[in-house]
Order: structure tokens, then C-alpha cells, then sequence
């Protein structure tokens, strides 16, 4: 019976974090409640401190796993300099910018994570990093140390340009900034 239940809650635990960070995807970090997110679980609200101390640390955690998540779906991409170029018109896609519950939480929450606690910047922080070292592989697979002011040059432009198309009303100027910051990106990588 305990065996179940430390199961259980880790199940639980594992959905919230998930429901969470589509919720702040879509609606921001300040625009959740936490009766909403635990009604996006499907659990009530006094279920959510048998699980997290604080709205600050499920943030962190939800940080911590979306970043996690976006590394590991680079494993799906095809090797080296190829799969960045993917990467490129995959994230500077209508879809991806469309759909900003299931994308990048970068471009998602990024001016939210600089005003929240140290726990939660520290995620980032690690998050970030390790993004940051896939793309710098990618560029320079035989001295990635050597792309790092490059990586950081590429990850800024994709999440800017991302942002900058998600705000404007006009689509086909959204579009059209879709489609120059691929042409950009792709330039930049050299």
C-alpha cells in the first residue's frame, strides 16, 4: 500500500509539473493561480502542498523540467550543423509561434523568470546552459568551448524574433518576421 502511494504521488507530482508548465506557456507565470493549475491536474487546491512548498517552487520545478524537456527533443534532430538548421526553421516556425503552450518556455516566460526568486533563476540558469552547449556542439562539434559567444548570439536571435512575431496583430508582417529571422539565423550561423 505505501509502495502505491509513493508511486501515486510521483504520477501526481509528474502531472501538475506538466499541466503547469503548458498553463504558464500559454497564460504566464502571474496569470496562473494555483486553483487553476490544480484544476488543470484534475486535483483540488488543498492538494497541491503535499507536493510543493510554494507557488515559487513549482515554478522552479516547471522551469527546471520544460527546459530538461526542450534539450531532450534535440536527440531527435538529425546530427551536427543539419539538425541546427532544423532547429532554426522548426523554432521560428507559424506553428511554434502559434502554439506557445507546447513551445519553448524562453520565449514564453523569459521576462517572468528575470523577476522571479533565486531558486527559479537558478533553473533557468542551468536550463540555459545546457541549450546553450547543444548548439554550441552543433556549431563546432570538434571545439564547442570555442562556439559558446556564438550559441548565445543564436539562441538570443531565435527567441527574439519568436517573441517580437508572437506580439505583432499584423500576420503577414509576423509571418514575414518568421521567415527573415530564419534567413538571419541561418547567416549568422555562418
Amino acid at each position: 500500500m505505501v509502495r502505491y502511494a509513493k508511486e501515486h504521488k510521483q504520477v501526481t507530482r509528474r502531472r501538475i509539473i506538466e499541466k503547469a508548465g503548458h498553463r504558464f506557456k500559454q497564460d504566464g507565470i502571474d496569470g496562473s493561480g494555483i486553483s487553476t493549475l490544480m484544476s488543470d491536474a484534475g486535483l483540488t487546491n488543498g492538494a497541491f502542498y503535499a507536493h510543493f512548498t510554494s507557488k515559487d517552487d513549482l515554478v522552479a520545478h516547471v522551469v527546471a523540467d520544460q527546459l530538461r524537456t526542450q534539450v531532450a527533443s534535440y536527440d531527435t534532430l538529425r546530427p551536427g550543423r543539419p539538425g541546427l538548421e532544423d532547429l532554426v526553421r522548426e523554432y521560428l516556425s507559424p506553428g511554434h509561434r502559434d502554439h506557445p503552450g507546447t513551445g519553448c518556455p524562453s520565449a514564453a516566460l523569459l521576462d517572468e523568470v528575470g523577476r522571479c526568486g533565486d531558486e527559479t533563476k537558478q533553473a533557468y540558469t542551468d536550463g540555459a546552459r545546457n541549450i546553450l552547449d547543444e548548439i554550441a556542439a552543433r556549431l563546432t562539434p570538434e571545439d564547442p568551448r570555442s562556439a559558446q559567444a556564438k550559441a548565445i548570439g543564436l539562441f538570443t536571435m531565435l527567441v527574439g524574433t519568436l517573441q517580437l512575431s508572437r506580439a505583432l496583430s499584423d500576420q503577414k508582417r509576423a509571418d514575414e518576421v518568421l521567415e527573415l529571422g530564419i534567413e538571419n539565423a541561418l547567416a549568422f550561423m555562418g
